[in-house]
């Protein structure tokens, strides 16, 4: 039988300045520096994506998906992005190693190309391989004329496929229009995401999350669900009314894009719940300003939590901040029905996670290349 087309989304994420970086350094401690890169970006991207092959200093990777969610989309490709810089700015911090590769590590960066398209599965040398005119494609557009027009630094590159597939406004996220002539294919329209940008604005933006301490009550739940999966079912509108037992979430996005000044204008029969993102931090936390349907109600202050725990699982938290002293008593008053109503809705989010995980098709994966991190726990002193 002829092998299936299926649809997915395409990402390859390669390690700018790699020919530099090994050429006349300690190549023991190159290759676990590159190793780590690269558990430290697969960790972030998986999922939604699942990896298909390590291509020399990148990472191909893919979801399947005849749509996209394109904030869940963007989202992964950012946080994967930040947590390369995190991890850079930790190993320089913790390292007491002088070698020339351990010296250069802070000059690499990282770019991503995204499509979205067709693919069919096809066996080599006994190994899984995606085929098709899409997965040339994404290939291709690693080769491009980015650095030359916009600069040389961190970016993720779109392929016009991808963003109507994400059902996002490009124009209106601040994209970057361009486009790439591919030979046999043509001119490929494309938009440009500033990486760099996006991460100093990640590291200056004032964080605005409820502290344990400072709650005024907390609700607590482990799931046996990676915390990006978790995430997507606590804030996608697509899901959250079937957990929160809602009519419809109608979510009005800041710019066009799901975070930090989108409004959501959650239906219970003739009640509307209204939330305000305060601060949205994936996949580590939401918070939120509630208004809920009551006359003289006051704003009540929350975030959700992901934390990941060392079994790949989510410890995962809701808290309400402490009230002023004049709105205690109807925080005081609506207490026993916030407590009841989210424990019912956690059972549910419960058995969404296991439907999930159930319905999730398993399939090997490459293996991973472990960094045995000797950069810095075995420093290689310079001769």
């Amino acid at each position: 039988m002829l092998p299936k087309a299926e649809t997915a989304c395409f990402a390859i994420a390669d390690i700018s300045g790699y020919t530099h970086f090994v050429s006349g350094v300690e190549l023991d401690h190159a290759q676990d520096i590159i190793a780590d890169i690269m558990d430290t970006l697969l960790r972030a991207l998986r999922p939604p994506f699942r990896l298909a092959k390590f291509e020399g200093d990148a990472a191909f990777v893919y979801a399947l998906a005849d749509k996209v969610d394109g904030p869940l989309m963007q989202d992964s490709i950012e946080q994967a992005y930040f947590a390369f810089r995190k991890r850079l700015r930790n190993v320089r911090q913790a390292s007491s190693c002088e070698c020339q590769a351990c010296s250069r590590m802070q000059s690499l960066d990282v770019k991503f190309v995204v499509h979205h398209g067709e693919f069919i599965r096809k066996k080599m040398s006994g190994r899984e391989e995606l085929a098709g005119r899409d997965v040339i494609l994404v290939h291709r557009l690693l080769k491009n004329d980015v650095g030359r027009t916009f600069g040389a630094h961190a970016y993720a590159l779109y392929s016009d496929a991808c963003v109507r597939a994400m059902g996002i406004d490009p124009a209106a996220q601040g994209l970057k229009e361009h486009a790439e002539a591919i030979e046999h294919i043509g001119e490929t329209k494309c938009w440009v995401s500033d990486l760099e940008e996006a991460w100093t604005r990640e590291t200056e933006t004032a964080r605005n999350l409820v502290q344990r301490a400072d709650a005024f009550m907390i609700m607590e739940r482990d799931f046996a669900a990676p915390r990006q999966v978790v995430w997507d079912l606590v804030t996608s509108p697509q899901h959250r009314p079937r957990w929160q037992h809602s009519d419809r979430v109608v979510e009005n996005a800041a710019k066009g894009r799901r975070g930090a000044g989108t409004q959501n204008h959650c239906l219970h029969g003739k009640d509307v719940i209204i939330e305000d993102v305060v601060d949205w931090r994936p996949f580590d936390y939401v918070t939120l300003a509630t208004l809920l349907p009551v006359p003289g109600a006051p704003k009540i202050l929350n975030s959700f939590t992901f934390e990941e725990r060392s079994d790949g699982g989510t410890h995962f938290e809701f808290r309400i901040a402490k009230p002023k002293p004049k709105d205690l008593p109807f925080y005081e008053q609506v207490r026993p029905a916030i407590h009841e109503r989210h424990t019912g809705r956690f059972d549910d989010l419960h058995s969404m996670l296991a439907e999930r995980l159930a319905a999730s098709t398993v399939e090997d994966e490459p293996a991973l290349v472990v960094s045995r991190e000797r950069f810095v726990t075995q420093p290689l002193q310079a001769r």
